[in-house]
């Protein structure tokens, strides 16, 4: 018997929550929908695409619909920031420019719109990078949801590093640069009164800095990812989807900090879908694994970095495979939709 995911397939159907998730519903909404409409060859969704006819330049663009605005470690408007910086990095581009559009909902206090400008203006000059242009919209009250955010960015990239999701190797190592679940557990806790934020912040944070450090080894950095929303299970499947190979990871190497474990628990979800903002996975060959980790750690950013697997030799291919801490192996599988909505 085949089970089909609810992806709509006819006019009076319609767009659930669940595919703007970053998981298998949205790899439909894209696949059967989006992308069809869309001129251009397909290929693997990185997280920035080049500029046709320039093939340094790089550009992505990000819409921010998080809820709430202001969470332990950051809000809409540094995240916005981060978020489109990280994705520039993550095909290892040094960012040059932003755009900053805003939809504003009727009734917001200016109070509160001053605070996140501010944020963003902030993580753009921390981060090295002017906001060059951009847009204001105000809707109606009920048309929005108080605040939302798009930005677009334009980066360069440096000259050795060319990573993409359709790079991984059989014998490639598997890295992360620090432990996972912090940005969706602190949000969902601030959200819906948990009270763990407490004890977590968001790791809401630029990576830019962290891959400029990894140029020296870029012909061994085959696929650099930031795990946002999907977590670290819906960034493993993507690249091993794109690059037709099978990837095995060590539930034991895996970072979960203590609070995000129990918050977890608690809700009954996996660490390993939790959204994340502020680490990267990167697949790098065997190799240059020792000197790549060694020059992540000696960055704030990536002090925490592990090795967490590595790419199998074995069919079938474009799976994940977690070795758990009583030596079984499971499937991760790729999300199906949303259980933790309006994390960026």
């Amino acid at each position: 018997m085949t089970i089909e995911c609810p992806t709509p397939r006819h006019e009076d159907e319609v767009v659930l929550l669940g595919h703007g998730a970053g998981g298998r519903l949205t790899a439909e909404l894209l696949d059967r929908l989006i992308l069809p409409s869309l001129s251009g060859e397909p290929g693997p969704l990185e997280d920035a695409a080049l500029l046709p006819g320039y093939r340094e330049l790089v550009i992505s663009t990000d819409s921010f619909v998080v809820s709430p605005l202001f969470f332990p470690g950051g809000d809409i408007g540094s995240l916005a920031v981060h978020g489109t910086v990280n994705d520039l990095a993550m095909r290892g581009a040094w960012p040059i420019a932003l755009s900053v559009s805003l939809i504003v909902e009727e009734g917001l206090a200016l109070a509160e719109l001053r605070a996140v400008m501010e944020s963003l203006g902030k993580a753009a000059q921390e981060a090295g990078v002017p906001v060059v242009t951009g847009d204001t919209k105000v809707v109606g009250r009920g048309a929005a949801d108080r605040l939302f955010v798009n930005t677009t960015g334009v980066g360069q990239r440096h000259g050795s590093l060319h990573p993409s999701a359709a790079l991984a190797r059989p014998g490639d190592a598997v890295l992360l640069s620090g432990p996972i679940g912090l940005h969706g557990t602190t949000v969902l806790s601030t959200r819906e009164g948990l009270g763990f934020e407490g004890d977590i912040a968001s790791d809401s944070r630029p990576l830019h800095r962290l891959v400029r450090a990894l140029t020296p080894y870029g012909p061994d950095v085959h696929v650099l990812r930031d795990p946002t929303r999907g977590g670290l299970a819906a960034a493993l499947n993507e690249i091993a989807r794109d690059s037709a190979v099978t990837v095995e990871i060590e539930e034991s190497a895996v970072p979960v900090p203590e609070a995000v474990a129990a918050a977890c628990d608690l809700l009954g979800l996996d660490p390993l879908i939790v959204a994340n903002e502020g680490c990267l996975v990167a697949f790098v060959t065997a190799d240059a694994a020792d000197d790549v980790l060694a020059a992540m750690r000696s960055l704030p950013e990536g002090a925490q970095a592990v090795r967490i697997g590595e790419v199998a030799a074995r069919e079938p291919r474009g799976r994940v495979v977690l070795r758990t801490l009583v030596g079984a192996r499971r499937i991760v599988e790729m999300p199906l939709g949303e259980q933790l909505p309006r994390i960026c």
